[in-house]
């Protein structure tokens, strides 16, 4: 891999909801949603893709199949790159989660089964480091909101914050191979000793 193209998935039927929704195969797109990933496709017209890369989750299956139309690539499903794991807060409302995740450190687990955002981490970084092993010089990547701020500001070798910036649904983002190296890196580092850049928590 030479190039990673990440994008959001289309507004999904739990963004319509502000639902939290972090099991595979969750909710599908919306009419938006639709209209967004074909605006994606007319974005990437001009564009080398030799890959197309998704979570195990419907929303992003449908969004990579319309941005990708008509082309003839090859797909994967990349399952180290899906939502977090929110346990008890999955299907309740959005508000509820970020009202934890905002007072509660890194390490922590979500109750009820779920994962902590530094076990996400090292997951993500995994999961980048699959693709970067992949033969194809240019790779569609169509992931989740958490996950890919998390690579994006790693990329720029930023450390994950609790309150996370938003991420526009299929809006492309284009990365070179070494700001990948260098997310995978910065995460599965931070991983290891865990502190939100705006908040004081620590592991």
């Amino acid at each position: 891999m030479e190039t990673l193209i990440l994008a959001r998935h289309g507004h999904a039927a739990a963004n319509a909801a502000d639902i939290v929704s972090g099991a595979p195969p969750g909710e599908g797109l919306t009419r938006a949603g639709v209209e967004q990933a074909f605006a994606l496709q007319a974005a990437l017209a001009g564009e080398q893709i030799d890959l197309g890369a998704c979570t195990a989750f419907l929303r992003t299956r449908q969004t990579l199949a319309l941005a990708l139309g008509d082309r003839t690539v090859p797909t994967l499903v990349v399952p180290e790159l899906n939502e977090i794991r929110f346990g008890s807060f999955d299907g309740g409302p959005l508000a509820a989660y970020r009202r934890w995740a905002w007072e509660t450190g890194p390490d922590v687990a979500c109750p009820g089964g779920g994962e902590s955002r530094a076990q996400a981490a090292r997951r993500f970084a995994a999961g980048l480091r699959a693709l970067l092993e992949r033969p194809e010089p240019v790779i569609l990547a169509i992931g989740h909101a958490l996950p890919l701020r998390y690579v994006i500001d790693a990329a720029g070798g930023r450390l994950p914050a609790a309150r996370i910036e938003r991420v526009e649904h299929a809006a492309p983002l284009p990365l070179t191979r070494d700001a990948v190296e260098v997310a995978a890196e910065t995460l599965a580092a931070w991983a290891q000793q865990p502190r939100f850049a705006d908040t004081p928590f620590g592991g």
